[in-house]
């Protein structure tokens, strides 16, 4: 479904992506992994169309992602932000809501309140949330917000950025079962980015390792620990020594 060949970006001196290549099937969950500083926002910036990038080519169902109808294009993802990235003046409701009461996906106001109640459930959380406001809720129950938003308009593709950062074990063991259920029962086609094995284990079907701005490894979740790739396997056994080079 999407397919990134020989992508390249640079900011100023610093060469990010350096040809990456990389196919992601239509409904297969792929989690890219890597150092911190890798790429790995970048690449999926650049798929999205919020970054350019300075050569290679990205195509979703074979067309241009750079060319044609945005709003169709845009209309066709759900993202999971990593910080959960809720409008704090806006109630529950609107926030899962808020492709739904405006642009091209717009419906009365009841139903797109009735859609977030229902996407809320989904998540595991009680209708009473609605009317609340972010700042009444924990953490956990913020990412689960955000996953019903990343539902709402039930989309093809959903990104998951960074899905279980400042979640505790038990409450990310949580949000990774739902990711998984969500993606199989939608068919959706699934991109995470994320430095959690245990998330990594749970929610992928394929893995691709980031680094030096190049893919260096992809395969199926299951070869990932005999994989025979150093870069690969220093990063999910979190060696120090190999031929990533730790910062310190």
């Amino acid at each position: 479904m999407i397919e990134l060949m020989d992508v390249h970006k640079a900011f100023g001196s610093k060469r990010v992506l350096q040809g990456v290549n990389l196919t992601i099937e239509s409904g297969t969950s792929l989690v890219i992994i890597g150092g911190s500083g890798t790429g790995k926002s970048v690449a999926l910036k650049c798929i999205l169309g919020l970054i350019k990038p300075d050569s290679g080519t990205i195509t979703l169902d074979g067309q241009d992602v750079s060319k044609g109808d945005r709003d169709a294009f845009l209309a066709r993802f759900g993202m999971l932000f990593q910080g959960g990235a809720l409008f704090d003046s806006l109630p529950v409701w609107q926030n899962v809501a808020f492709r739904l009461l405006r642009g091209s996906l717009k419906r009365p106001k009841d139903e797109a309140r009735d859609i977030a109640i229902e996407k809320l459930r989904r998540v595991g959380l009680k209708p009473d949330t609605a009317d609340l406001y972010p700042s009444e809720l924990s953490g956990g129950m913020q990412k689960r917000v955000g996953l019903a938003r990343a539902i709402a308009a039930e989309p093809e593709i959903i990104f998951f950025d960074e899905p279980t950062t400042g979640l505790d074990p038990i409450m990310a063991g949580v949000i990774n079962e739902l990711i998984r259920e969500i993606v199989t029962e939608m068919g959706a086609t699934a991109m995470t980015i994320t430095h959690d094995m245990t998330s990594v284990r749970a929610i992928a079907d394929n893995v691709a390792m980031l680094h030096d701005g190049v893919i260096k490894w992809t395969g199926p979740v299951a070869d990932m620990d005999n994989s025979g790739d150093p870069y690969l396997d220093q990063f999910i056994h979190g060696r120090a020594e190999g031929p990533i080079e730790a910062v310190r």
